[in-house]
């Protein structure tokens, strides 16, 4: 079972996608948005929820604070389930996106964000993740603001991602199976322009 661990929906049950998923875990999940809340990067943030599968992350997100949440997914599957998990908790400032995350990318960035979580499938090989991470550091129309914080969930066994120019990673964690990187624009970016 799913839940959200707390915040406005704390406690509630999330529905997760029949197949292709592997939602976060609510003890890797409290200890994330432990550390995020200690870095001041939830509440009243826009935020970003890159291969969402059953939206937990956001979702907590939004549950916590955050007020505008965008859940992107490539599978409608998936992302029909965030959209019945963010009405059914009652949270406004959701939104739901089916496209694969490097198109999604590709598009307007609208006005940039405080928080990017990526939870890809544990097999995208190390190309593939970079791919995703890349375009979140262009300087036309960014999608980062200068003290963005970025979230990457991994399995363990896999290596550190390859962070693209203009991110930098400043710390991770290991819980089990799991590891969650967390990376910050470069200085340059975040000196004022």
């Amino acid at each position: 079972m799913t839940r959200i661990v707390a915040g406005a929906a704390g406690g509630r049950r999330l529905t997760v996608p029949p197949a292709g998923t592997r939602p976060t875990s609510e003890r890797v999940r409290e200890a994330l948005f432990g550390r995020l809340e200690h870095y001041g990067v939830i509440t009243g943030a826009r935020v970003l929820d890159l291969c969402a599968g059953s939206g937990a992350l956001g979702l907590e997100a939004a549950s916590r604070g955050a007020t505008d949440v965008t859940l992107v997914d490539s599978s409608r599957a998936a992302t029909k389930v965030c959209t019945a998990n963010a009405r059914a908790l009652g949270l406004k400032g959701v939104r739901t996106v089916t496209a694969k995350v490097e198109s999604f990318l590709a598009g307007p960035a609208g006005a940039p964000v405080e928080l990017v979580m990526l939870d890809p499938p544990y097999d995208v090989d190390e190309a593939a993740l970079a791919a995703m991470l890349a375009p979140l550091t262009r300087r036309e129309d960014p999608w980062l603001t200068p003290r963005a914080v970025v979230v990457v969930e991994r399995s363990s066994r896999s290596p550190e991602p390859t962070w693209p120019a203009g991110l930098t990673c400043f710390s991770s964690r290991k819980y089990g199976e799991t590891t969650v990187w967390f990376a910050e624009p470069d200085a340059d970016a975040r000196a004022p322009q």
